[in-house]
């Protein structure tokens, strides 16, 4: 259920904002007055194939992961997002088109939530927010490439290390099941990697 504006626990956004650029009143007044809060049940469904993408998601509690259906049925995770990440089919998002995503909630979570419109409206009237968002959009950019270069060039044990090096903090939170669809392995082959990797 959505609750009011003035009614969510802004802090953990503002700190986020604030780790960029440092906030007038105003501004942290705005943001109190634009994002709405979300609580979710695990395995609730923040956007579904077909749907627009009409809010950006700042998690604050929580973890979350997006991912693709194939035609035959088979689950590819995209991203995980966990507290003080963003989520949100940004393609969608943009052109106001429907999605091919899911986003579902694996645990338990809260997140803040701003309209599209609002969005456009807090960088027009606020332009320091444009730049903090460009700023996390081309960290989502330089990411999604580094994955990509990574399916291409590196192999799967390859893909996991750098997975636990940047994120040590997923593993006790999603299931290998979810990490091997991230990475692009079954289960079973997840297993053996780490199994291999547990020898001394």
């Amino acid at each position: 259920m959505n609750s009011s504006g003035s009614d969510i626990n802004i802090k953990p956004l503002l700190d986020y904002f604030e780790k960029y650029l440092p906030l007038e009143e105003e501004e942290k007044g705005v943001l109190e007055e634009l994002f709405h809060e979300k609580r979710v049940r695990r395995r609730q469904y923040l956007l579904q194939e077909g749907d627009v993408c009409t809010h950006n998601t700042f998690v604050v509690e929580g973890c979350f992961r997006m991912f693709l259906v194939d035609e035959k049925g088979k689950e590819h995770n995209l991203q995980f997002a966990v507290e003080n990440w963003w989520i949100g089919d940004i393609g969608s998002f943009h052109s106001e088109e429907p999605s091919r995503l899911y986003i579902e909630a694996l645990e338990h979570s809260v997140v803040i939530q701003i309209k599209k419109e609002d969005q456009l409206r807090l960088f027009v009237d606020f332009p320091k927010f444009n730049r903090i968002f460009r700023v996390f959009t081309e960290n989502a950019l330089v990411s999604a490439q580094r994955r990509i270069l990574q399916n291409i060039s590196s192999t799967a044990e390859e893909r996991y290390l750098d997975f636990l090096k940047r994120h040590p903090d997923f593993f006790n939170r999603i299931s290998n099941v979810q990490i091997a669809s991230y990475l692009g392995v079954t289960p079973e082959f997840l297993s053996t990697i780490r199994k291999r990797l547990a020898k001394p």
